[in-house]
């Protein structure tokens, strides 16, 4: 892979990698906010209905599973970082053999080709 091409995969993980940081935040902020009662700003520590203390636990449930997802990404992001700094990058982690470029277009953190993707996926089923 040229020099130029690495960096700018670089340049693509270093920008997802400031937006999932901003997204991270909101979405913790969103989601640690506390539940009903005096937390949501209501007059005493009991909700207001029992329906809306389970919306809001559905909610908060939601919530932590995006930022479990981003959290995923975010390590992904940072694991791709460190394959351009050892030279690893744009290698099938799996067979070696160079991630086409599409695919890193795609999904510039790729770890492998398609076809061990795959066959990766139809495993982990």
């Amino acid at each position: 892979m040229t020099t130029a091409a690495i960096q700018y995969y670089r340049r693509q993980l270093l920008g997802l990698k400031k937006r999932l940081g901003g997204d991270l935040s909101e979405l913790e902020e969103e989601a640690l906010r506390g539940v009903g009662g005096e937390a949501s700003g209501g007059l005493s520590d009991v909700p207001v209905h029992p329906a809306d203390l389970g919306t809001e636990n559905y909610e908060e449930e939601v919530l932590l599973g995006l930022l479990e997802n981003e959290d995923q990404i975010l390590t992904e992001i940072n694991d791709a970082l460190d394959r351009i700094e050892q030279g690893t990058f744009g290698r099938c982690e799996n067979c070696g053999q160079e991630i086409g470029r599409e695919h890193l277009k795609a999904l510039s953190y790729a770890r492998n080709c398609v076809r061990c993707a795959r066959r990766h996926e139809g495993e982990a089923r």
